[in-house]
């Protein structure tokens, strides 16, 4: 037998949340069958508008992580140069720097106390 879960702010019903999500199911189908029937997926209609302007090769209009993150990049400058200029590729280097870090950090949380 299903029973409602009573709780400090109300209760949960697993028949009348799944109620719900059968009428949601339905308003969402009518508002999907309603949709335009003339629309054809192997057609011209997938293109996108561009004001009657031919589509550009995706090549042209692809934006690079590095367009994307130029100010950042130009405005810390030095900083990454320093970064460029300790990284070498070698993971115990990381290693040591991670335990180095955490060391650091546990001392302050344990000195701190």
């Amino acid at each position: 037998m299903i029973s409602k879960l009573v709780t400090g702010s109300g209760y949960w019903s697993p028949l009348l949340w799944l109620a719900f999500l059968i009428l949601f199911t339905l308003i969402g189908y009518v508002i999907y069958s309603r949709g335009n029937p003339s629309y054809k997926k192997e057609s011209e209609q997938v293109k996108p508008y561009l004001s009657g302007n031919a589509e550009p090769s995706k090549e042209k209009i692809q934006v690079r992580a590095s367009d994307i993150y130029w100010g950042f990049i130009e405005a810390l400058k030095e900083y990454y140069r320093v970064l460029q200029a300790i990284h070498t590729g070698d993971v115990r280097d990381y290693i040591l720097w991670y335990l180095g870090v955490g060391t650091v950090i546990l001392f302050l949380l344990v000195g701190g106390a």
